[in-house]
């Protein structure tokens, strides 16, 4: 992990982002800004209309994910951020990727 975080320092938050989210890059965006920010976990669309991320990462890599979710890209309108903590234990991931359509 980035930053010398160990394991026990690793949350998982569950999102849903709700909003004009879909068709304007947004989960490519994510992908590249989680990465950047030495996330792991997944994105994908949700046939609601929604996208779906899960974030692994220290709590301070979360926060400033979250918040750029909140904005996302050009083009976006977030109406609200649904954040849900996932207990322990859960799988770790290896890297951050975009998942199909669910």
């Amino acid at each position: 992990m980035e930053g010398g975080d160990n394991t026990a320092a690793i949350d998982c938050r569950l999102i849903r982002v709700v909003g004009r989210v879909q068709g304007v890059g947004y989960r490519q965006a994510c992908v590249r800004h989680a990465r950047g920010l030495g996330i792991t976990g997944w994105v994908r669309n949700r046939l609601d209309g929604s996208v779906e991320a899960v974030l692994q990462g220290s709590p301070n890599q979360i926060a400033h994910m979250c918040d750029w979710l909140r904005t996302g890209v050009p083009g976006a309108r977030v109406s609200s951020l649904e954040v849900k903590e996932v207990p322990r234990p859960f799988d770790r991931f290896a890297n951050f990727e975009r998942h199909p359509t669910a």
